[in-house]
């Protein structure tokens, strides 16, 4: 009886995870270049904060965004200090390159303006 609800509980377990991947998109939100995916109604983003440049990834439902035509600005966040940033496109992504204060604890605010879309936010926080 044991085996049985546990082989059941599993099972349900299995299918909603299943479930929960396929309402999300079907996709994972795994970073492809070190740093933190933030998804909006834009894009994903992927949030890569260094101290010698912020960049973002766009993508949508898994697939690369060309970031032609879209600007960003980034807010960072340590403790009272606070810094802005405008990014603009280059290659594969969007970016700024310079010296930021950049840490584990970090905090940011990202708002990306992509044509015939309204501006996007995204939170993150640097691990």
């Amino acid at each position: 009886m044991k085996r049985t609800s546990l082989s059941l509980a599993l099972t349900a377990c299995l299918a909603l995870s299943s479930w929960t991947a396929m309402a999300a998109g079907g996709h994972a939100h795994t970073p492809k270049f070190g740093g933190m995916v933030v998804e909006t109604k834009a894009a994903e983003l992927e949030i890569v904060a260094k101290p010698d440049a912020i960049q973002i990834y766009l993508s949508d439902h898994g697939k690369a965004v060309k970031p032609d035509g879209a600007k960003a600005r980034v807010t960072l966040l340590n403790g009272t200090e606070k810094s802005e940033v405008e990014l603009v496109p280059a290659g594969d992504k969007l970016e700024a390159k310079g010296n930021f204060k950049v840490g584990k604890g970090t905090k940011g605010i990202a708002v990306l303006m992509l044509a015939g879309k309204p501006p996007a936010t995204a939170r993150f926080e640097v691990k």
